[in-house]
């Protein structure tokens, strides 16, 4: 991700007298433009950094200069080494790996104690997420499409996409950007990707905005539920929706309400409790799961 490159370039020329381009570009495993666009946003920001050209030339840092790190405590050190570590889980590389160590070895002083706060984001998915996520934060940087095949409930299909951002929202990774057979912006999530690539493809940058992914606007509710559980199920509707989300009638059943937006979803996720819920509202539910366990029940008499 950009800002967590422009933090290592600017700790590797506060810790070297002068370093080069093409070095900058093999550390941080990007091209040569890139890094030239890094340069000039940390110039941008008031950072005085000298490039000087033919041999013997390089990027330094002005003589004189100093980031005052005293505005960083022990404590925000750990914060931002927690940051790091936890995209370290999902890389595809050593970047992160390295810029902890460079912002270790200079830092010392800030950072006592052991680890409170270990993250990690790749769930159990590490293998199929960090060549993903890679390859994205790479067509981000250079501003390439990519090209993936996409398992949606509707169907799969063949995407080429401008990527802006990857997200991590709802326990999973997402990708914000403009289809090109849409027509529009969409969240694609990662776990749905397939035989992502980057197809060597530029394309100008729209206006981009960060997206709003407010469980408001994502997922606009709709449908009204209420449904009883029974009494030892409640330890999943506090993990699921929160301790709010019923109330305990006089025979110790729970009361659930809530919103929910997508019917199939809801069908679904109420079958994983078997027989310990009952649906009470819509209608339609409850006929869509006598449908399935009919269907379920003649799928398993078919054998004997």
């Amino acid at each position: 991700m950009k800002i967590d490159r422009l933090i290592g370039i600017l700790s590797v020329l506060l810790q070297e007298e002068q370093t080069t381009a093409p070095k900058l570009a093999e550390q941080f495993e990007v091209s040569r433009r890139t890094i030239n666009r890094d340069i000039e946003a940390l110039c941008m920001a008031g950072i005085p950094i000298r490039t000087a050209q033919g041999t013997g030339g390089g990027i330094s840092i002005m003589d004189g200069y100093r980031m005052d790190r005293t505005i960083l405590t022990s404590k925000d050190m750990q914060m931002i080494l927690a940051g790091l570590r936890s995209l370290d889980s999902v890389s595809g590389s050593s970047y992160y790996g390295q810029l902890m160590e460079k912002i270790q070895a200079g830092s010392s002083e800030f950072i006592s104690g052991r680890d409170s706060i270990l993250i990690d984001l790749s769930s159990w998915y590490r293998k199929s997420l960090a060549p993903k996520i890679e390859t994205i934060q790479d067509a981000i940087s250079e501003r390439h499409l990519i090209r993936f095949r996409y398992y949606a409930p509707s169907g799969e299909s063949v995407r080429t996409v401008e990527p802006y951002y990857l997200v991590f929202r709802w326990s999973n990774w997402y990708m914000w950007g403009w289809c090109l057979k849409r027509k529009d912006f969409r969240l694609f999530k990662l776990n749905r990707m397939d035989k992502v690539s980057e197809t060597g493809r530029c394309f100008e940058c729209r206006e981009a905005s960060v997206p709003d992914l407010s469980d408001e606007k994502i997922f606009p509710g709709g449908i009204k539920v209420k449904a009883l559980f029974e009494p030892d199920q409640k330890w999943r509707l506090v993990e699921e929706f929160g301790p709010s989300c019923f109330t305990e009638n006089d025979d110790g059943r729970l009361l659930f309400t809530a919103d929910y937006t997508d019917m199939d979803n809801l069908v679904t996720w109420m079958m994983t409790f078997g027989d310990k819920a009952e649906v009470l509202e819509p209608e339609e539910v409850r006929e869509k799961i006598k449908a399935t366990i009919e269907a379920m029940r003649k799928n398993y008499s078919r054998r004997k």
